[in-house]
């Protein structure tokens, strides 16, 4: 088998994380779960909204696919899981195996978290727990979500997403937050860092946005143990 130095997938994956996923990376508290709306965006099949839901919190998942059947989501969640953790057998020195037991481990989360999102989605949609969005422009009022999460989008596709774009969404999901957006990891699927950080740092503060990299209670890839959090200045 080949060693390869990045992750090697050709799409943007519809996979997703749980709940308690979500917890750790975010460094979520009782208090941020409980103290107002939270918006996941873009969530794909994470099941953080439906878990959230059965708990009693308030959240909202947003997605570009929102607008697919669910068979035609879950074609794609499981073919992506497929391909994805595939490659990831291939690039495995990348990757620290604490959270996760070994790859089938690691499928088994995804493969739950797809269920469980696939099993909430239709009346979740009905009910407005899932909103067909795409970055850099949602369909919500400013200061709409007390807590804005953002997982395993921007930057780790840095190869295919321009520096533009970045910078319009980050300023997008701060928008759409009264409180702070939180952006997790802050490298590409090589396990470096994001090469244009300075750049978008410099923006940030020039758009009146307050820009904090602190330390992250979860590290699966290497090194990808910080997050972004952005509060309006």
């Amino acid at each position: 088998m080949n060693t390869l130095d990045r992750l090697d997938i050709d799409r943007i994956a519809f996979i997703g994380r749980t709940y308690d996923e979500y917890r750790k990376i975010f460094d979520l508290s009782k208090s941020d779960l409980g103290s107002g709306h939270i918006l996941d965006c873009p969530a794909g099949a994470a099941s953080f909204a439906a878990e959230a839901h059965e708990r009693g919190f308030q959240v909202t998942a947003c997605d570009t696919l929102y607008d697919l059947p669910v068979k035609e989501l879950a074609s794609k969640g499981e073919s992506d899981i497929k391909h994805i953790y595939e490659k990831v057998a291939e690039a495995s020195h990348l990757y620290m195996w604490n959270y996760y037991k070994d790859r089938d481990d690691l499928i088994s989360f995804r493969k739950r978290a797809l269920n469980s999102f696939l099993a909430d989605f239709p009346m979740g949609l009905r009910q407005g727990r899932y909103v067909k969005a795409s970055l850099p422009n949602l369909p919500f009022p400013d200061g709409k979500f007390k807590l804005v999460i953002s997982s395993h989008f921007l930057f780790l596709y840095g190869d295919r997403l321009d520096l533009d774009f970045h910078k319009a969404c980050l300023r997008e999901l701060v928008r759409v937050s009264s409180d702070e957006a939180r952006i997790y990891p802050l490298q590409g699927l090589d396990a470096k860092p994001y090469l244009n950080m300075g750049a978008i740092l410099s923006f940030l503060k020039h758009e009146g946005i307050r820009a904090k990299i602190v330390e992250a209670p979860f590290e699966f890839q290497r090194g990808s143990n910080k997050m972004m959090k952005l509060q309006k200045e």
